[in-house]
């Protein structure tokens, strides 16, 4: 299969599977309305629908190993079609909590999945700039769940936006399924050794940056129209329009920096470094800035400025993983980094909910500078940092 045309079809695939996932952090206003929630208790629906996706990111990715990556993106995104429809039906805060957790494991596919496809496929000289197409994926996929959601709601009712994704991903399962070809997969499940990789510093490192770097990521998202109609006192549909064009934010920076990766001179680790360091220092900044902003043009400016830097650094973050690991890890590394990433994201929304409802927004953004100033320091260990291995997995011809 052509290079591009396995990225393209990969990046269909991405782009509804995302629709489905962030659907719920789209919803999260209607959430609240229809279950009288407090901030903690929308916090915990995004948590429940991350753990369900931590939970079952390693067994998933070992079941990518085994029988490709063809049929295991398409019961992934067949199972997130139904999570839709579960969401929809739920009677009780409880039930949502449980549908939520089952879509989130369907996603699980995805990491494993989308950058198996690229790793095995794709030219080294190419890779970064394949991974940032990718990613586009997720920020695409969000932004237009956020547009879908939150107008249909005020056409019809909030249920509406999930059943249309899932109809959506249902035809792109189809889609998928008849034009994609791999090899098969391997055969055999094997699960990743962590042991190798965390006596590896900068690779363990880099991870614990992901934690901090994760939470302020899926918190931005999960909390963006909240924060616009409670705080800034614009309304549900605005905020949408701000957390879609907040996504498109980062699709810019996921391409611009994945192809920064590839051709900035230099040693990769170093440079690739440099560039998800920058990206974070603008992070905090920016974060500071939504925390005081008290206008509608002030936070969108900035929340569209966070798009760029704080939702665009996960295509470079793999990058940096692959200067850091040997060819033969990449993927037990690629498992452990998005885990990390994950992990931040089941402790940070409930935390930052609470101290929007104790405090208020400003607390709640300040709390994810601080995030991303602990993630400044880890990433310059990370850059100064010589890895255990004579051959990375981003030196593969």
């Amino acid at each position: 299969m052509a290079t591009w045309r396995l990225v393209s079809m990969i990046l269909f695939w991405q782009v509804a599977a995302s629709i489905i996932y962030y659907s719920v952090f789209a919803a999260t206003p209607f959430f609240r309305d229809e279950f009288q929630l407090s901030g903690f208790a929308v916090g915990l629906v995004v948590t429940s629908l991350t753990l369900g996706y931590a939970v079952f990111l390693l067994p998933l990715g070992a079941m990518t190993d085994r029988f490709g990556e063809r049929r295991t993106l398409t019961v992934g995104i067949l199972g997130l079609s139904v999570g839709a429809l579960l969401v929809t039906v739920a009677w009780s805060y409880p039930a949502l909590l449980l549908a939520a957790f089952l879509l989130g494991s369907l996603y699980g596919t995805a990491m494993p999945g989308t950058n198996k496809a690229i790793f095995d496929n794709v030219a080294a000289g190419r890779q970064n700039l394949a991974m940032g197409i990718k990613q586009v994926g997720v920020t695409a996929g969000s932004g237009i769940s956020a547009l879908l959601v939150t107008w249909i709601a005020g056409i019809l009712f909030w249920q509406a936006g999930f059943i249309t994704a899932a109809i959506f991903g249902l035809l792109a399962a189809v889609l998928f399924f008849g034009f994609y070809r791999d090899d098969g997969g391997s055969g055999a499940a094997s699960y990743p050794d962590f042991g190798g990789l965390a006596r590896n510093k900068p690779y363990r490192s880099l991870t614990i940056a992901g934690f901090f770097l994760g939470a302020g990521l899926f918190t931005t998202t999960g909390y963006t129209i909240l924060f616009i109609d409670e705080s800034i006192g614009a309304t549900v549909a605005y905020g949408g329009v701000v957390l879609a064009l907040l996504q498109v934010s980062g699709s810019v920076g996921r391409v611009l920096t994945g192809w920064l990766s590839d051709v900035l001179p230099g040693e990769p680790r170093k440079s690739i470094g440099a560039i998800l360091l920058i990206q974070t220092i603008a992070g905090v900044i920016l974060f500071v800035v939504v925390a005081f902003s008290d206008t509608v043009l002030t936070a969108t400016a900035a929340l569209i400025g966070l798009g760029f830097f704080v939702l665009g650094f996960t295509g470079v973050y793999y990058s940096c993983m692959a200067t850091l690991v040997g060819p033969d890890e990449m993927g037990s590394a690629t498992g452990g980094g998005q885990l990390s990433l994950t992990s931040g994201a089941l402790v940070a929304p409930p935390a930052f909910g609470y101290l929007a409802d104790i405090y208020g927004y400003q607390a709640s953004w300040l709390l994810l500078a601080g995030f991303g100033c602990l993630a400044i320091g880890f990433i310059i260990y990370v850059i100064r940092t010589e890895p255990p291995v004579t051959r990375t997995a981003a030196a593969v011809e």
